[in-house]
């Protein structure tokens, strides 16, 4: 599966003659250089990179000797031309050097993925288990398992795992720790110190001596963005056990004063409704969670892998089921009057669908659709697009290891210190 990553490119303001060290230069003109290759629709020449830069033509071409050294680009085949000259070879990103690993704690699910440099998934594994009985220590060191599978099929390959990021879904504060997790159980949970405990994990992230945590639905809407959604606004719900989702606005994830933005399943439907996990009453969950449709659509005590349940319900609605169909309309209500507030306060015009929803979106769409045409005070002249996300169930972890790769484009000085 490739995704094309978007890199923004941010020009620093011109600094005070002299004040620019030959090492920062360098830095600069090596991201410089990078940012324009990954997001080139297609692979520039090293002539094309000068004009484009406005560096001189032996400036680019020493960074490009520099990158290729290292593994972070390569020299694409030539395009056939007809005219006389030797074809210029065109650059692009490497795809056997360094890469990310993602890894994702979901309630029913572990994930472990290799991203490489040019974007591809190399590799994706899922356990499926309840992990709510389980501690987090017992879960983190299952996790610690995968995470090593992961790096065997990575070097297997040729590749460098560069860094590890992991998905988690709950309040993740800025040092990793998991504040809570109400569908796990989890609360004041030090993530990455329970990691450390773990001696092999210093080998399966190569060292790195940070595993970033964050909240599996940022990772998610930020691999729906660079997967190509491109630079818009748009909120992406994650359908799990649980409901997540990002916010991303004009092209940046937005996070909240403290990182805790987007926690949409627990904002609540009906103030008198049922007792959620959060300890909360009518919340979305409880009316639009994996687990909530199933119990509408009767099928709460079927024998259902976490990961087939939306394709199960998808097969019934489709051979219209009329059980199913009415649990999912439900659910479609129930998140069409939920996103509408957020539409209201934030001005949207985009809904993704992602994570178990996305097999779901053509029941899922049109009681939301409804909801925010009734609700959503601008609807008439400014509708609203709703859409299955690209990636689906997948986004998080390979979120989680695209944000490792999209670290050393914005600064491939640091992992050329490294070799």
């Amino acid at each position: 599966m490739a995704v094309m990553w978007q890199c923004q490119e941010v020009i620093p303001t011109a600094a005070p003659a002299g004040a620019v060290r030959q090492g920062s230069l360098r830095e600069l003109n090596l991201a410089l250089v990078l940012g324009r290759i990954a997001a080139a629709p297609r692979p520039p020449s090293r002539a094309a990179l000068a004009a484009e830069t406005g560096l001189t033509r032996a400036t680019v071409s020493a960074v490009v000797e520099d990158l290729v050294a290292g593994r972070l680009v390569t020299e694409a085949e030539p395009q056939p031309r007809s005219g006389a000259g030797r074809p210029a070879r065109g650059l692009v990103l490497a795809g056997d050097g360094p890469a990310g690993l993602g890894l994702e704690v979901n309630v029913d699910y572990l994930a472990a993925c290799v991203v490489d440099l040019a974007g591809e998934v190399r590799h994706h594994c899922v356990h499926r288990a309840d992990l709510r009985p389980v501690s987090p220590a017992d879960a983190l060191g299952r996790l610690v398992r995968l995470a090593a599978e992961a790096r065997a099929a990575a070097e297997a390959q040729g590749l460098i795992l560069a860094g590890a990021a992991l998905g988690v879904p709950g309040l993740v504060d800025d040092v990793g720790q998991v504040r809570l997790a109400p569908n796990l159980g989890w609360r004041d949970v030090p993530v990455p110190e329970l990691l450390a405990a773990h001696p092999p994990l210093t080998e399966v992230i190569d060292g790195v001596p940070a595993l970033v945590v964050d909240n599996e639905a940022n990772l998610a809407a930020l691999s729906e963005l660079h997967a190509g959604a491109g630079p818009g606004s748009f909120l992406h719900i994650s359908g799990e056990v649980g409901i997540g989702a990002g916010i991303v606005l004009d092209g940046a994830l937005y996070r909240g004063a403290r990182g805790w933005s987007g926690e949409i399943g627990h904002i609540p439907v009906r103030p008198d409704g049922p007792p959620c996990r959060c300890g909360g009453r009518g919340c979305l969950e409880r009316y639009a969670g994996q687990e909530s449709i199933l119990a509408a659509a009767g099928l709460a005590g079927a024998d259902l892998p976490a990961d087939t349940a939306p394709n199960r319900l998808a097969e019934l609605a489709g051979a219209g089921d009329a059980t199913v169909l009415h649990a999912l309309h439900e659910a479609g209500v129930a998140l069409g009057v939920t996103v509408s507030s957020v539409i209201n306060l934030l001005d949207l015009d985009t809904v993704v669908l992602g994570g178990g929803y996305a097999p779901l979106e053509p029941w899922l769409r049109p009681p939301m659709l409804a909801e925010i045409d009734r609700r959503v005070l601008t609807a008439a002249w400014s509708p609203v697009t709703v859409r299955p996300a690209v990636l689906g169930a997948t986004a998080a972890a390979v979120g989680a290891a695209g944000s490792v790769v999209r670290r050393i484009i914005a600064r491939p000085v640091a992992w050329l210190a490294r070799l």
